[in-house]
């Protein structure tokens, strides 16, 4: 006997089918719906704003081009983009959550990076959305936790860095995207301008995205000793 379809059911038979198969999805959808939503909706909000305050040269910042990697991340349900992200932002975006934090506490920048929180003269608004910074850490980890970690992930970094920093270095170079021209985003003149950029795509990657992706590794081993 050929089952009839979809469309000739009854529409109590048609509800209970949905709900059937959302029941399904939900089940093997490992990352929550809402957090998909929520993520992508604050993303759709920060970007024309930044946009508008910054201009286009800011979205090449590594903790900006991440929002929209664990947008991507988050839909697609990657290890290999959560790693990857990872590997590039958990240090510096930690370091900015510590900054603040004792700035809140004390008044006083202890590492610096999060000056500009409590610049009157950026708008409330835009310093609000500025604090993906905080959330971005701990999202990085439970998404890993919960996906698993891909040890591609630091070599995607570097592959990114290469690309992305020479870029800052040659367009725009008056803002010092990345510190591409100098740290502090104040251009260096102790060596040439080439040397600099070559030191930097050789010690990021050895200093920063390797040493993350082994503590990333040594946490998982702890945490899912199986995976």
């Amino acid at each position: 006997m050929v089952p009839a379809p979809l469309w000739a059911c009854s529409k109590a038979s048609r509800r209970l089918l949905v709900r059937v198969l959302r029941k399904i999805q939900y089940a093997v959808m490992r990352i929550p719906l809402w957090l998909k939503i929520g993520w992508t909706v604050a993303v759709a909000v920060w970007a024309p704003l930044y946009w508008r305050q910054y201009g286009p040269q800011n979205f090449l910042f590594f903790c900006d081009l991440g929002n929209f990697f664990i947008t991507a991340g988050l839909w697609l349900e990657s290890s290999l983009i959560f790693s990857w992200q990872a590997c590039g932002l958990l240090l510096f975006q930690t370091l900015f959550v510590v900054d603040l934090a004792v700035a809140l506490a004390s008044g006083r920048h202890f590492i610096g990076g999060s000056e500009f929180m409590f610049d009157p003269r950026i708008p409330l608004a835009i310093r609000l959305l500025s604090l993906f910074h905080v959330v971005a850490p701990p999202l990085l980890l439970w998404g890993i936790w919960r996906l698993g970690y891909d040890s591609r992930g630091w070599k995607y970094q570097t592959l990114t860095a290469w690309i992305v920093v020479p870029s800052n270095y040659f367009w725009r170079p008056e803002f010092d995207v990345n510190w591409a021209r100098g740290p502090f985003f104040r251009e260096q003149h102790f060596v040439p301008g080439w040397l600099y950029l070559l030191v930097y795509l050789l010690a990021v990657p050895a200093l920063v995205y390797y040493p993350t992706h082994r503590l990333l590794l040594r946490w998982m081993r702890r945490w899912h000793p199986r995976s």
